[in-house]
């Protein structure tokens, strides 16, 4: 089974995919490798126009919506 998981408010649209994406890159921005990822937790904020990331439950993050 094939799913995506979208998050829209006001005309904005970010998809599960994305999100994913993004924290992925960042983290490697800092130095990590994607193969040392074990648990991605992401957290959409639409109100406050964020999304909130942890990774290994240590290393956190956030972009724009």
């Amino acid at each position: 089974m094939k799913s995506t998981l979208y998050v829209e408010q006001y005309g904005r649209q970010i998809d599960d995919k994305t999100m994913q994406d993004t924290a992925k890159a960042i983290w490697v921005e800092a130095g990590n490798k994607i193969k040392d990822i074990l648990t991605l937790d992401i957290y959409a904020k639409p109100e406050e126009n964020k999304v909130y990331f942890v990774i290994n439950g240590d290393f956190t993050g956030s972009f724009d919506f």
